[in-house]
């Protein structure tokens, strides 16, 4: 509370990386490597994404020949739903589906999570 407020994000469910605590603050990372402190009460354990890239395509399954049930442009966010490697299952616009990871942000490389 002694400091300047450095930046705000305004969307909300922006995805964040916590890299650090102290009491109810938490140190995160935004997609573009920003770092900065905010009270826990601004954050949610809701996992979402950002895609991220080039145009990615959400599969019907975690395989690159499977069908594609939408394409996403850059800047495109959703609601990550589980990951293994390689890919991540998600849902965008109500359409839920399987993304490569190396076209989202929201997980860590290894992550694996349902």
């Amino acid at each position: 509370m002694d400091y300047p407020v450095s930046w705000v994000l305004l969307r909300q469910a922006w995805p964040v990386e916590i890299i650090a605590e102290f009491d109810q603050w938490r140190r995160i990372r935004d997609v573009d490597g920003t770092v900065g402190w905010v009270h826990q009460t601004m954050l949610s354990g809701r996992r979402t994404l950002l895609v991220t890239g080039e145009t990615a395509t959400l599969r019907q399954g975690p395989e690159v020949e499977a069908g594609p049930v939408l394409r996403a442009e850059p800047g495109v966010m959703g609601d990550l739903l589980g990951c293994r490697p390689g890919w991540c299952r998600v849902e965008i616009a109500g359409q839920r589906g399987w993304l490569d990871r190396a076209h989202i942000y929201g997980t860590l490389p290894d992550e694996v999570f349902d």
